[in-house]
C-alpha cells in the first residue's frame, strides 16, 4: 500500500507512465507490469489506485485530453487581444516543430503548470492511439466528445470576444470556431501521416492563416 500523503504523486506517477507506455508500446501493447516499471513502484501499487488496464486508458485519456485546456486556460490573460488568445490555442493544440526530444511527458499540475509537457512526437502516437480506440469505446468516444466541445465553447468565446471589441470579423462564432478546431484535427493526423504541405514547412501555418482571416484590416 502507498506511504500516508503520497497518494498525489503516486497517481500522477502512474498516468504519467501509462501515457509514457501508450505511446511507447500502443494501447494494445501497454500492461500494468511496464507501466509499473515505468513509474518505478510496484504492480500492487498501479492496482491500488486503478484497479485494471480499462480503467487506467480512461484516466489516461482524460488526463491527455485535458493537457490542452489547462495549458491554454494557463497563458490567456484578462485584457489580451483576441489574436493573441488564439495564438495561445494554437500554439497549445497544435505546436509548432520543436526541439523537445529527450523530456519526458508530464500532464500532472503538481510542480506548476509550467512543468507540464508532452513532446510532439508522443502527442501525435498518442492521439492515433486514443482516437481510433474512441471510434469503438463508448466511455473513450464520451470523453473526447466532452472536452472537444469545451475546446469549441472556449475557441467560440474567443472570437465572440474579438467581434465585440472590434479585432476581428466574426459574426457566425461558432462556426469560427467549429472550423479552426476541425483544421486542428485534421492537420494533426496529418502529422502523424507524414503529409506536408505542397509548400512545405509547419502545416500549423494552415491553421494560422484561417486565423488570420477574420482579423481586420486597418
Amino acid at each position: 500500500m502507498p506511504k500516508v500523503g503520497a497518494e498525489p504523486k503516486r497517481r500522477a506517477d502512474v498516468v504519467n507512465a501509462t501515457l509514457t507506455c501508450i505511446s511507447k508500446y500502443g494501447i494494445d501493447g501497454m500492461t500494468l507490469d511496464k507501466v509499473a516499471a515505468q513509474a518505478g513502484c510496484s504492480k500492487g501499487v498501479v492496482t491500488y489506485y486503478y484497479k485494471n488496464k480499462d480503467e487506467l486508458t480512461v484516466e489516461a485519456f482524460k488526463s491527455f485530453m485535458a493537457y490542452y485546456g489547462v495549458k491554454i486556460e494557463a497563458e490567456i490573460e484578462g485584457g489580451m487581444p483576441a489574436g493573441a488568445m488564439l495564438e495561445v490555442a494554437l500554439k497549445h493544440l497544435l505546436p509548432p516543430y520543436g526541439e523537445d526530444a529527450g523530456t519526458s511527458i508530464n500532464v500532472s499540475q503538481l510542480d506548476g503548470i509550467a512543468e507540464m509537457r508532452i513532446p510532439l512526437d508522443d502527442q501525435a502516437r498518442l492521439f492515433v492511439q486514443f482516437f481510433s480506440r474512441a471510434a469503438v469505446d463508448p466511455k473513450l468516444r464520451e470523453i473526447m466528445s466532452l472536452s472537444y466541445a469545451a475546446n469549441l465553447a472556449g475557441i467560440a468565446r474567443i472570437f465572440e470576444h474579438g467581434d465585440r471589441t472590434g479585432e476581428l470579423t466574426a459574426p457566425d462564432a461558432h462556426g469560427a470556431a467549429y472550423g479552426l478546431l476541425a483544421m486542428v484535427v485534421g492537420l494533426s493526423f496529418f502529422r502523424v501521416a507524414n503529409v506536408a504541405p505542397a509548400a512545405g514547412g509547419d502545416n500549423r501555418s494552415i491553421c494560422e492563416d484561417y486565423a488570420k482571416s477574420f482579423m481586420k484590416r486597418p
